[in-house]
């Protein structure tokens, strides 16, 4: 994957098209276009960019107007595009081709929603897993078998490749890459900012029952969640958090899946790993003290879940993280 030399800025370009929908645009702007200086580390350099010339309508009844073309677009070191214009129909050969130069020498490139499907007609995704927006899950396994699709997650990242659901999940990708480029800390800041979650993990699954409304049960929950954020470094079992909930525990599960799209137990290992990574990308101490320090049992389990998590070590996290820092 291509970084940035010294003194240049990472550049991250995305594509759009005439009829698109802002939100998940939106999204890559707010995360990479913005500058922000009072984090103290080289920001994005966001390049907008069209296949089309001129004004381009969006859904919402407004227009706007790309200042790039697809060299710039092909060119950055983060290539984006969030939708295409129809997912029945072929991308732009255009388009396709400046997937495919962008990959070939050596940028990251990034799909969000119905995205993949521009990925997947360069053949970007042939033999790798992926992932879309749920509804179009099944027309894209149809379209490419090449792909193994999941439907079921936030996004895969296949380091050079990357997908994402759609929506509000284009979030959680971007917040994803910053954390990916700057560490824990910086990408927390920006959550913060956007007032989000800071962190969902990529395998969390997409539809949530009761986003919008949680009822009386998962306010109990919510409070259960803080108090293990409190506890990390003490054991923490379904029972105890159900207690804390005071719910019995089938019932605690049950109300948790339906707010968080996963398990407790499987919640509270995310947030040990993503406690970890500060320590690691700042700290020396030795890893097996950084495993207790968040609340592993051992140095075995530790590396056990960090490993399934972010896909490497936490010796390999360390080192590469601090390469890619140097870089900057």
């Amino acid at each position: 994957m291509q970084v940035a030399p010294p003194g240049r800025r990472h550049t991250v370009s995305v594509l759009t098209f005439d009829g698109m929908t802002p939100f998940e645009l939106g999204s890559v702007v707010e995360v990479f276009g913005l500058p922000r200086p009072e984090l103290d580390v080289p920001w994005y350099d966001l390049r907008v960019c069209s296949l089309e010339r001129g004004p381009m309508r969006t859904v919402g009844g407004f227009t706007m107007t790309a200042e790039h073309g697809l060299d710039v677009f092909a060119s950055a070191d983060t290539v984006l595009v969030v939708a295409v214009p129809d997912v029945r129909a072929a991308p732009p050969p255009e388009v396709v081709a400046a997937l495919r130069r962008a990959h070939a020498r050596g940028a990251r490139v990034v799909s969000i929603c119905s995205g993949a499907f521009a990925l997947a007609a360069a053949g970007l995704l042939d033999g790798r897993e992926a992932t879309t927006h749920w509804r179009y899950a099944d027309l894209l396994r149809r379209r490419y078998p090449k792909v193994r699709v999941n439907p079921d997650v936030l996004y895969v990242d296949g380091d050079d490749v990357l997908t994402g659901a759609g929506s509000a999940a284009g979030l959680d990708m971007c917040l994803h890459l910053v954390r990916k480029d700057h560490g824990a800390r910086i990408a927390n800041a920006v959550a913060r900012r956007l007032v989000v979650p800071p962190h969902r993990e990529g395998g969390q699954a997409q539809f949530v029952e009761a986003a919008v409304t949680p009822p009386a049960d998962d306010d109990a929950v919510a409070r259960s969640m803080a108090w293990a954020l409190a506890h990390l470094t003490e054991p923490i079992t379904v029972a105890r958090l159900a207690r804390e909930a005071h719910l019995a525990p089938r019932t605690y599960i049950r109300h948790f899946r339906r707010q968080t799209g996963t398990s407790p137990l499987r919640w509270v290992i995310a947030q040990r790993i993503m406690a970890a990574l500060p320590l690691l990308e700042e700290g020396a101490a030795p890893i097996e003290e950084i495993g207790a320090a968040v609340g592993f049992e051992s140095p075995v389990t530790f590396r056990h879940h960090f490993v399934r998590a972010m896909r490497t070590s936490p010796s390999a996290y360390r080192r590469t993280f601090r390469a890619t820092a140097t870089a900057q």
